[in-house]
């Protein structure tokens, strides 16, 4: 996607350097800082301070970590059981996204296939690329997917502006490229549908204020920057037609993890009859479980991040401030489950499918039934 004019991904290799750099999402949106990551404590450490996040994005940083990995074995004979070590680290990063193990794993299996240390190193690196790209297409695939809901609402409205809600950031910044909740509101902007979007701030590190707005106004999509418990009040007045949210983990029969606050806009949403999508890749899908809200990991964060906010002042220095009194303890559950009976639908990158068991393996014949 274009950043002032200029095309830019959340993540790249840099083949003058042989590293790999990221933009430091904690710096936006008042700073653009672009880090390189040379070891994997650096790759560990951005994904555990959220310096990537995403679930897409934390499983392409995971797979060039081991890239990193194979490039700085200490001995240079990059072993299996150095590897090993290695993978077990990247994977205890952050426990909710399933792409994070799905990427590693998949790299793994494709380096412990090579022999030669520089066979590992270049068969990790391709690799790592691979599935960036992957990502990267399989959500320009959701947004294409996607597009005619939006398109069926805008002729439903006489071109009137269709308005969207949205949780947390499952945009480009996200992902590789597109988004994953934002690819079919690229897509239908890009082709003229007049929209707006309501972009809920997401407490409390305030994802969809910084990262969600900052990436729609660089693409000049209208927007307006909302309070997390908002969203009700805007569907009792009709004025969200539908939401689209992104996953970090979603069970093979349609349950959804997704940041704090989407079960309770999806509660809204049923009760105000508006329809509530859910854009996701495959690899986001977690095969092994049934049941979201007994079985999905859910990530506790540091209470710090609710009781302090990082912003810019009015003179333009960016500075921390304590919200809470100091002696007030605190809680950060970094995610929710939506039960499938909230979800209209999921948006993949084969297509539409109602999130229920059935549905989801028709478009993924391949995985078999539980």
């Amino acid at each position: 996607m274009k950043v002032d004019g200029k095309q830019m991904r959340p993540i790249w290799f840099d083949p003058q350097t042989e590293t790999f750099k990221i933009i430091d999402q904690r710096q936006l949106p008042h700073q653009l800082v672009v880090t390189a990551l040379c070891q994997v404590s650096d790759v560990v450490h951005a994904i555990v301070e959220m310096a990537v996040r995403g679930a897409p994005l934390i499983g392409v940083t995971a797979a060039y970590g081991l890239y990193v990995a194979a490039k700085t074995s200490p001995d240079g004979s990059v072993s299996d059981d150095y590897l090993g070590r290695a993978c077990a680290t990247i994977r205890s990063a952050r426990p909710t996204a399933t792409n994070l193990a799905w990427a590693v794993d998949r790299v793994l299996s494709r380096v412990l296939a090579q022999e030669a240390p520089l066979g590992r190193i270049a068969t990790a690196l391709a690799e790592a690329q691979r599935i960036a790209e992957l990502e990267a297409e399989n959500c320009r695939r959701i947004g294409e997917h996607g597009y005619p809901l939006i398109a069926a609402l805008s002729r439903a409205k006489n071109g009137a502006p269709v308005n969207i809600l949205t949780h947390c950031n499952a945009g480009w910044l996200a992902c590789v490229e597109y988004g994953t909740a934002t690819a079919p509101i690229y897509a239908a902007f890009g082709r003229g549908i007049d929209l707006h979007v309501w972009v809920d701030e997401t407490r409390p590190l305030n994802q969809g204020a910084r990262l969600t707005a900052w990436e729609l106004g660089k693409h000049g999509v209208p927007h307006t920057v909302i309070t997390d418990n908002a969203g009700g009040h805007l569907m009792q007045h009709g004025l969200v037609d539908m939401v689209i949210v992104g996953s970090d983990r979603t069970t093979r029969t349609g349950d959804v993890a997704n940041k704090i606050g989407t079960y309770l806009t999806a509660l809204a949403a049923r009760d105000n009859q508006v329809p509530f999508y859910v854009a996701l890749p495959s690899s986001t899908i977690d095969w092994r479980i049934s049941d979201g809200v007994a079985q999905s990991p859910i990530e506790g964060r540091s209470p710090e991040e609710v009781h302090w906010v990082q912003g810019q002042t009015a003179g333009g220095r960016i500075a921390r401030v304590r919200i809470s009194p100091v002696d007030s303890p605190g809680g950060n559950f970094a995610f929710d489950v939506t039960p499938a009976r909230l979800v209209t639908g999921l948006i993949c990158e084969r297509g539409l499918c109602r999130a229920e068991e059935a549905d989801i393996l028709k478009l993924f014949p391949e995985q078999k039934p539980a």
